[in-house]
């Protein structure tokens, strides 16, 4: 097999790999890939559909098969404890969620923002709990539910500011914690900061298709993840790759464009097609 696509298939994403493929060469017509609208983010490895499945590639980072179109993929936490690339997503994927919470409560979305702080408590943290004890994280899921109590009530921005705060704080405790490995943080940053790309480019694709706010929140969040993620370790990607650190500066200017702000546009400003050859670069370079 080519040692790219192994590299990505390892991961749970090689399907996504094929499909952000064909999108880059026409292959992707109306927003849709080769799998269908959120079949971007799926392998024969996977086990578990929706937001809370939970699928496990060789080597952690699995993305399950979102069922029907909805949910933006699981993560592999049963790798967790001892794969850094797969801790770090399954913390990724909770930072974007609070951060999408957040920035909704800002713009006036209350209700939204109140449940998307309450989603990783059940699409990750759950599962994380054997990962986190093994590791000496202390449970954080009480963070989670104060912030969405807060949001769901009606709270002053500042309280839900100072909730969310906690959580970064925690998700930032917990990452100094992951499991070791010979991957440089470079690189284990990078493959974090890909899964984040590829997760966004999906949730998009469902946006021609889907009027619902949620996958556009999600979406909202996996990127501003990405940027926050790369905007720390940037240099030293660059330093590593050189090609990885371009394509990846590319398709974040893309999921810019895409997810203005937290609030949906009216209309989509971005092509899903683009977004997917570009995260399909991001995985090339990567693999590279």
């Amino acid at each position: 097999m080519n040692s790219t696509l192994k590299l990505w298939t390892q991961l749970g994403l090689g399907t996504a790999l094929a499909g952000g493929l064909l999108a880059a060469c026409g292959g992707e017509a109306g927003g849709e890939g080769a799998s269908g609208e959120a079949g971007a983010a799926t392998s024969a490895a996977t086990a578990g559909e929706g937001e809370g499945g939970a699928g496990e590639g060789e080597s952690g980072a699995a993305v399950a098969t979102p069922s029907g179109g909805e949910g933006e993929g699981g993560v592999a936490t049963a790798d967790a404890a001892k794969d850094p690339v797969a801790y770090g997503i399954a913390l990724a994927v909770a930072e974007a969620h609070v951060t999408a919470a957040r920035d909704a409560y800002a713009a006036g979305k209350k209700e939204a923002a109140g449940e998307m702080f309450a989603h990783p408590v059940s699409e990750v943290l759950l599962d994380m709990d054997p990962a986190f004890a093994a590791l000496g994280v202390k449970d954080m899921k009480p963070l989670f539910t104060a912030a969405s109590d807060a949001a769901l009530a009606g709270k002053p921005a500042a309280d839900v500011n100072k909730a969310y705060d906690a959580i970064i704080a925690a998700l930032r405790a917990a990452a100094g914690k992951a499991p070791k490995s010979d991957a440089s943080a470079a690189r284990v940053s990078a493959l974090v900061i890909a899964d984040m790309i590829e997760r966004s480019a999906t949730m998009y694709r469902q946006l021609p298709k889907n009027a619902e706010y949620e996958p556009y929140l999600d979406g909202y969040g996996f990127s501003r993840v990405a940027m926050s993620a790369f905007a720390t370790s940037g240099a030293g990607i660059k330093a590593e790759n050189p090609a990885l650190y371009a394509s990846i500066t590319e398709a974040l200017a893309l999921l810019k464009q895409a997810y203005p702000g937290a609030a949906r546009p009216a209309k989509l400003p971005a092509e899903p097609g683009a977004l997917s050859g570009a995260s399909a670069k991001v995985m090339l370079a990567a693999g590279g």
